[in-house]
């Protein structure tokens, strides 16, 4: 359909073009005929649906558009919410991960003072310390120590 009127406004054969005399004119007709045919609204969508027509984008009218604003607005707003709350759960999840990681490291830290703290803490240990320090007035017990029964 919109085949037809483009022929009829554009002249097929150069031996038209040589017919018309003076070029302004043919512009001012050419023009006309452009301005008679071209209309700004959308033809009305076919009453049947199909996937063609849904895929084509046919149903996507000026008129619909119009009238579905709002919805898309809201779909929009919609995305935007999703992606910003979708990137801040990955933000907490990072950060729950690296105190996590950080957790362990002190777990680890802890363990390793509490077995160097009761390493140095044994009695044979304290008992070596005690030989090699010589100036020290405690010594190891001779006798074993013995109960002192208290009468009530």
């Amino acid at each position: 359909m919109a085949e037809d009127k483009i022929k009829d406004i554009i002249p097929e054969d150069s031996e038209e073009l040589n017919e018309q005399e003076d070029p302004e004119s043919k512009l001012k007709d050419t023009l006309q005929k452009i301005k008679d045919t071209a209309s700004e609204e959308d033809p009305h969508p076919s009453s049947q649906l199909n996937l063609r027509t849904i895929l084509g984008g046919d149903m996507l009218t000026t008129q619909v558009v119009r009238s579905q604003i709002w919805l898309f607005i809201l779909i929009v707003a919609f995305t935007i919410v999703y992606v910003a709350f979708r990137y801040q759960c990955q933000q907490d999840l990072l950060n729950i991960d690296r105190l996590e990681n950080q957790l362990k490291d002190a777990k680890f830290k802890a363990l390793s003072s509490s077995s160097t703290l009761t390493e140095k803490c044994r009695e044979s240990h304290v008992l070596d310390i005690l030989k090699q320090n010589k100036d020290s007035l405690l010594h190891q017990a001779d006798q074993p120590p013995y109960i002192i029964q208290v009468p009530e």
